[in-house]
Parts: structure tokens; sequence; C-alpha cells
């Protein structure tokens, strides 16, 4: 079974849910929103991606932060942010058994199953 870590309302879990039931993969959203996420679950998408990878810069959360926040950001006070900020991760993070995915990209995602695109 997976897990998809996101928004409900995001286009880009939209799109990887109904990818992902086209493809006959079994899914269930973890929506942070309603669900949230704690530091446990930040330090385990850290250590698989990177901090900077969890940063969603094309968010309209990260266009509304302060400049300061963005010019101070760093692998120390990442976690924090996002756990004040869930908006800010790059969704989805789809997780699973032998599976770590961040984003959305139907080549991956095929590659990643072994499903033809």
């Amino acid at each position: 079974m997976l897990t998809v870590y996101g928004i409900k309302n995001c286009d880009t879990v939209k799109k990887t849910l109904a990818w992902l039931a086209q493809h006959q993969l079994e899914a269930t959203l973890h929506d942070y929103r309603q669900q949230g996420i704690d530091t446990a679950f930040l330090q385990q998408v850290e250590a698989l991606f990177g901090w900077e990878a969890l940063i969603n810069k094309r968010s309209t959360t990260w266009r509304n932060l302060d400049q300061a926040v963005k010019d101070q950001l760093n692998q120390n006070n990442a976690l924090s942010l996002l756990l004040e900020q869930p908006t800010l991760i790059k969704r989805p993070i789809v997780l699973g058994d032998n599976v770590q995915l961040i984003g959305f990209n139907a080549k991956q995602y095929a590659q990643a199953f072994g499903v033809a695109e």
C-alpha cells in the first residue's frame, strides 16, 4: 500500500492519485491540513530526499514568505518552518514498500513502479 502525502486540493496531488489509480496501484492520501504532520515524518523524508528538496519554492506560501526568512533558511531551521507552514512542503511525497518519490513525473513513476507510461 502506498501513502501519498500532500493536500487534497493540490492539482499535482490529484494528478498523482489519478495516475496511481489508472495503473491499479492502491494509495491512501495523508492530507497535511486534515491529518497534520510531525517532526518524525519530516526527519524521515529529509533523510530520503534532503531538506532542500522538501521546500516547494513554487508555492504561494513560499512567495509570500518574508525575504529574511528565505535568506536565512538552512538545514537547522528548515524542518521547523515546514512544521509551521506545511503548505511549503513539495507535493506529493509518495512512500511505500521500496518506493520513495517526491513531486510528480509520469516517466519517473512508470519506472519506479515498473509499468508502462
